[in-house]
């Protein structure tokens, strides 16, 4: 055998050994817990009550027309319309606060994001604040908005862009505020 042949033989063999090394390619297998984790609806219902607890303890109760349940990357979702009423209770169960909607979204640790037309109603003062948004939050118990906002208490008008306040809507803070009061 020739120099030129012995060396094509032993190159050819060198590729041959070369292109069977390495990690073999795996094919990605369809999984259905990715297809899961994408947006999907697993049921829906009317006519719903919805208890919010904590610990076994009745903290809100959620009524809407229709709800649907989607099952999300984080979890699940609620999304409800046909018009919705949100009552949250204080500590010893007496009802603080009412919040109509046309719809609202509750998310698994039991934020309420409150959608189109929201009005906020105190049990204990009969302040009112309405909103086109309000996100109420079950970490800190607050309600917040960062949309156009009215609070009326008491023959006062405050308007202002964005609020915060405690869930009974006693304690509150409005952000670029302008008002009305009648002085008697």
């Amino acid at each position: 055998m020739s120099v030129r042949r012995a060396a094509l033989f032993y190159l050819n063999i060198l590729v041959v050994i070369m292109t069977g090394c390495g990690e073999p390619v795996k094919a990605r297998r369809f999984d259905q817990n990715d297809a899961a984790a994408l947006d999907s609806l697993l049921q829906e219902s009317w006519q719903v009550k919805v208890d919010l607890t904590e610990s076994g303890i009745q903290k809100g109760m959620v009524q809407a027309a229709h709800q649907t349940e989607y099952k999300t990357r984080q979890g699940s979702q609620h999304h409800l319309d046909g018009g919705i009423m949100v009552t949250l209770f204080d500590q010893h169960g007496h009802a603080t606060t009412t919040i109509t909607a046309e719809k609202a979204v509750i998310h698994d640790n039991q934020d309420i994001e409150a959608i189109g037309n929201v009005v906020m109603r105190s049990s204990t003062d009969g302040t009112v604040i309405t909103s086109e948004y309000a996100k109420r939050s079950a970490r800190d118990k607050m309600i917040r908005s960062n949309r156009l906002v009215t609070i009326t208490r008491n023959n006062e008008t405050i308007r202002g862009e964005g609020f915060e306040s405690d869930q009974s809507l006693k304690k509150y803070r409005i952000f670029r505020g302008s008002g009305e009061a009648f002085i008697h």
